[in-house]
Formats: structure tokens, sequence, C-alpha cells
């Protein structure tokens, strides 16, 4: 079974699209966002078991020199899904 999270990352002033850019190149990484916060970008992630996570944490994503903090949120049930165009879906 699958894992899913949100990772909120905070990086080096003005490397925010050059993050954003890199992160979408990682197969894990489903959504990017960048943000105007505390954050500033989230992402959410897939991964096969919390072993691969952390490799993903650690080595991609924390190893880039422009990442100074991630906060991690594994999610433990999705009640609601909305599609690309805006309908919602139950998940489990």
């Amino acid at each position: 079974m699958a894992i899913y999270a949100y990772v909120l990352l905070t990086v080096k002033s003005g490397s925010e699209r050059k993050v954003c850019n890199k992160l979408s190149e990682y197969s894990e990484v489903l959504e990017v966002d960048e943000l105007y916060g505390e954050y500033d970008i989230v992402i959410r992630v897939s991964a096969e078991d919390l072993s691969q996570l952390d490799d993903l944490i650690t080595y991609k994503i924390r190893s880039n020199p422009d990442v100074l903090l991630t906060y991690t949120m594994i999610i433990a049930r999705k009640h609601k899904r909305l599609s690309e165009h805006g309908s919602s879906s139950m998940g489990t």
C-alpha cells in the first residue's frame, strides 16, 4: 500500500522557482505548489513505504543546498479528493 504525504519546504530567498522545477523532476512528487506565508513550497508525494519516503526526503530533497527546512505530514486517511475538473470523489 502506497504512502502519501505533504512536505512543506522553506528555501533560500529567490530560489523558489528553481527548487520547484527540480522537485517536479522526481517521479515520487505528485504536486508542487509555491506558497506565500511561513513556508515557501508544498509538495504532495507518494512512496512505496517509509524507507522510500525517507530516501526521497533525505537524499533528493534535503540534499539540495537551497532547501533550508522540511516539515513532513504523512496522510493517515483521505476523505475527499477533487478531480482535475473540480468534481469530488471519495478515497481511502
